[in-house]
């Protein structure tokens, strides 16, 4: 794997005709439960929090499409219905929605990635339902389309900043991947979207549980994660310190943001 990976180039049309975030699916992980924060989320999903007074999805769905995205693949559980109904097709939003639901065995964010790989395509986003990452989308997809990994993590210095590092990037990869054994040599952080293409899932057992930070893990340690540090820092509504912070920068931007969809 190895081998193959820093020896076998990959043309940027190699998973198909797609060169743009337009045509490439974003998989937003929005299934968990959030137990932390159970008294807001025992009758609403965590992606339909208000935020700035708006369903903190809304937020995420439109920064989307500013940043050229048209296609999204909601994988839901806790409450998904509400989803739903909430976003429908995503026509509103200048987004067309598909959704993956958990069956009645949770599979974990590995497990449910791969189950909606049919939905995703050859090549795919993945980020997190309680993420507001506003960097530059296209610019990291066209940085992929030219690298031979299966894989890309975007990353941002962080130096246990605005959460524990867990990265070590060196000259364009993700040499070393951790959430649960950090270390020192670890200055930046997973900054929340990463880039797949379709193989990079074939080692993730089906219809078994599966953890996409395992993936990770396995392919940085065998030379297979490209990184593309970004500069701008994340917003997260994952934890309540995140959450307040969410909210006040998404309340100072709201006013100044258009949030009409402009095609």
């Amino acid at each position: 794997m190895l081998a193959w990976v820093l020896t076998t180039p990959v043309a940027a049309d190699e998973s198909g005709p797609m060169t743009t975030l337009g045509e490439v699916a974003v998989a937003i992980l929005a299934g968990g439960k959030a137990t932390w924060m159970a008294a807001l989320t025992a009758e609403r999903p965590k992606a339909l929090l208000p935020v700035a007074g708006r369903p903190f999805l809304d937020h995420q769905l439109e920064l989307l499409h500013r940043h050229g995205a048209r296609r999204v693949v909601l994988l839901v559980g806790h409450l998904g219905e509400q989803i739903v109904e909430h976003v429908g097709d995503g026509a509103r939003f200048g987004l067309r929605v598909e959704y993956q639901f958990d069956g009645p065995r949770l599979l974990g964010t590995g497990g449910a990635l791969r189950a909606a790989l049919p939905k995703l395509g050859p090549l795919f986003w993945v980020t997190w339902g309680d993420a507001y990452l506003d960097f530059d989308w296209p610019a990291t997809l066209a940085h992929f389309l030219g690298r031979p990994e299966p894989a890309l993590m975007t990353v941002v210095h962080n130096e246990g900043q605005w959460d524990r590092s867990n990265v070590v990037f060196c000259n364009g990869r993700v040499v070393c991947y951790d959430k649960r054994r950090p270390t020192p040599a670890m200055a930046c952080i997973d900054y929340g979207a990463s880039l797949f293409r379709a193989e990079a899932l074939a080692r993730v057992p089906p219809d078994e549980p599966y953890d996409l930070a395992d993936l990770c893990h396995d392919l940085a340690a065998e030379g297979g994660l490209a990184g593309y540090e970004v500069t701008r820092r994340f917003y997260e509504v994952g934890s309540p310190e995140g959450l307040r912070e969410t909210e006040a920068y998404l309340a100072a931007v709201s006013s100044t943001t258009p949030t009409e969809p402009d095609d």
